[in-house]
């Protein structure tokens, strides 16, 4: 099976970006959470940062976008280049449509729900989406102890992709990750985990990210 270790730079060096870019550099993709202050009491990133990012960063970007309106916004992180937007499924009307428009703009569409969110809408509606991220903490804020109650969502979800078979369809998990959570999250059935303090907090984080890599190859499912 593909595990993919997705860093989240929340938790990197904001004055030191480009060093901590570099140093993450055999990550699988970077996650960048784009927050508004509205959807998610925070406030990070918008497309201009995105847009430096994506020049210096050496590997692609995983976009979450925790905003008001994606509808507008979500297609312009994509035509930035961005390899995969996701925006989540509580502040769009009609996600398949604004999935459709993510793919059309080059990039991988991407839907997250979160921790208090029923996977209910999904299901049915696989194929429509290249990503499923299943928030494992509340989102707005990093460092935060991983929620074990949403398991239960991550293998409904998992057994739902095996059901109806949608062509590499990613089921990511962001929240709480660590060398522990990591095998219970891919026990469960994903394959895409976003990290952010295991990865920058302490030690070197390329040795980090391929240690979360191991335990999740040792607990996968697939």
């Amino acid at each position: 099976m593909s595990v993919r270790i997705n860093p989240s730079i929340l938790s990197a060096d904001f004055v030191n970006m480009e060093r901590d870019l570099q140093l993450i550099a055999n990550a699988d993709l970077v996650h960048v959470d784009v927050m508004d202050n509205h959807f998610v009491p925070n406030l990070t990133f918008g497309p201009q940062m995105v847009k430096r990012i994506q020049e210096v960063s050496p590997v692609p970007l995983d976009v979450h976008l925790m905003i008001e309106d994606p509808d507008r916004w979500a297609v312009g992180y994509a035509e930035l280049g961005a390899a995969s937007v996701t925006f989540h499924f509580e502040a769009t009307e009609n996600p398949s449509a604004l999935a459709a428009r993510i793919r059309d703009a080059g990039s991988r569409a991407g839907v997250a729900i979160k921790p208090g969110t029923g996977v209910e809408g999904l299901i049915g509606h696989l194929g429509d989406f290249d990503q499923i991220l299943v928030m494992t903490v509340e989102p707005g804020f990093g460092g935060q102890k991983f929620m074990s109650q949403v398991l239960p969502k991550l293998e409904l979800l998992s057994r739902a992709i095996r059901a109806e078979s949608p062509a590499d369809l990613w089921l990511q998990v962001d929240g709480g990750i660590d060398l522990e959570t990591i095998g219970r999250a891919a026990e469960a059935g994903a394959n895409t985990f976003v990290a952010g303090s295991s990865v920058f907090s302490g030690g070197e984080p390329a040795e980090n990210i391929e240690r979360l890599r191991t335990a999740a190859r040792r607990h996968s499912i697939h």
